[in-house]
């Protein structure tokens, strides 16, 4: 009875990674052996000692309704994270606390975009953005990158692609699906042309912020110029292995902050009590205790890359951080491998699930048809099999 729907619902696409990831479960229960790569959730516990500050939280008795915008001792920690590892001066009433980064971004949409407004999007992007500003009844604008460029928009497309109703851009870096890593000069670069649209905001979704192999990052909002116009998204799901939390932040002009917590009010309200005192804990620990798990995930990398270099015909960039791949396999479409001939990325994604029994993840869920995304999130033998396989099918 679809006809009894919202045309809004009616339009929205659903979460690719999230429908790959349960045809991954189902075939499991089937009794099939399948290697799931297609969500981006960390393999690891969340570290001991943030489970000691939600354990102190329970005792303590935090269980009434949180503020709307997040406890003022985890935004007063947040704003310490954002000096000691940004430079951004972040007071606690230019932060608001969330049920998630995804929360925090569509808070961010909805009180900037009005219906027929243009929101750019370097692609490939993650899979929820475009749906988020299609929701708010504005039009996301896919400026395409390709493997030769390391996914990274440059300066002339970003400004070819401005018009008079651009209202937003929205990126991630470290970005999600491509593991590209924008240095400081490309954003200055980016920022010069912004220098000349004032009236743009930029969003810097930086949830893989520490997750990232170039032993440096940095924030768009550092960039001269930029303060005042961007919104910096994070949160602790990724780097933390806290994706069950459900805690993300945002560090905004207050006005933007204000708006944000104002749209919030009258959705889920404060974000979970427990949730927000475990994080008061990660955000306060110096980033070295996460060192371990980006280390494995650097390891994991090289193993990936390596054995997917080793399949003819697929074409790679090395990503410098979060824990994804985004080999370009446009070579493939058109061939009959198996009796299933493979058109384009959805296919080849199929294929490998029916026939190498590993799930990924097609590029066209992340504005790239030409490409696929593995994520290297999980154990180093499930990967080492799962690209074994992978080749066997291949080659």
């Amino acid at each position: 009875m679809t006809e009894n729907l919202s045309d809004r619902i009616n339009s929205l696409s659903t979460s690719q990674t999230l429908a790959m990831a349960a045809m991954a479960r189902e075939l499991k229960a089937q009794g099939k052996d399948i290697i799931s790569l297609s969500l981006g959730e960390p393999d690891f516990t969340t570290p001991d000692f943030i489970k000691e500050a939600a354990k102190k939280a329970i005792d303590e008795n935090y269980s009434t309704y949180t503020p709307v915008d997040g406890y003022v001792e985890l935004r007063e920690a947040i704003s310490r994270k954002f000096k000691r590892d940004n430079n951004l001066d972040y007071k606690p009433s230019q932060i608001v606390v969330s049920t998630g980064a995804k929360q925090s971004l569509f808070n961010i949409a909805n009180v900037l975009l009005n219906p027929g407004d243009e929101c750019i999007l370097p692609a490939p992007f993650w899979v929820s953005y475009s749906e988020i500003v299609k929701m708010c009844g504005a039009t996301p604008i896919e400026v395409p990158t390709t493997v030769d460029s390391d996914f990274k928009m440059t300066p002339e497309q970003f400004e070819a692609a401005i018009t008079p109703k651009t209202k937003m851009m929205l990126f991630s870096s470290p970005c999600n699906p491509s593991g590209s890593v924008y240095n400081r000069e490309e954003l200055e670069a980016l920022a010069k042309v912004l220098e000349k649209y004032p009236n743009i905001i930029v969003v810097s979704d930086e949830i893989y912020e520490h997750i990232n192999f170039t032993n440096s990052f940095c924030s768009m909002a550092s960039i001269p110029g930029m303060y005042d116009r961007t919104v910096t998204v994070n949160g602790v799901s990724k780097a933390f292995a806290m994706t069950g939390w459900r805690i993300g932040y945002i560090g905004a002009p207050e006005y933007i902050a204000k708006a944000c917590t104002k749209m919030q009010g009258q959705i889920t309200s404060g974000a979970n009590s427990i949730a927000q005192r475990a994080t008061i804990a990660a955000v306060d620990a110096d980033p070295s205790v996460l060192k371990y798990m980006v280390d494995e995930f650097h390891k994991r990398r090289d193993i990936v890359i390596k054995m997917i270099c080793e399949i003819p015909n697929i074409k790679m960039n090395t990503p410098e951080g979060a824990f994804y791949v985004f080999p370009d396999v446009s070579s493939f479409f058109g061939k009959t491998l198996r009796g299933q001939t493979i058109n384009n990325a959805d296919d080849f994604s199929m294929y490998l699930l029916s026939e190498a029994c590993v799930a990924t993840v097609t590029g066209e869920a992340f504005g790239n048809p030409n490409c696929i995304r593995i994520s290297y999130a999980a154990a180093e033998d499930k990967l080492i099999e799962a690209i074994t396989r992978i080749k066997e099918v291949l080659c």
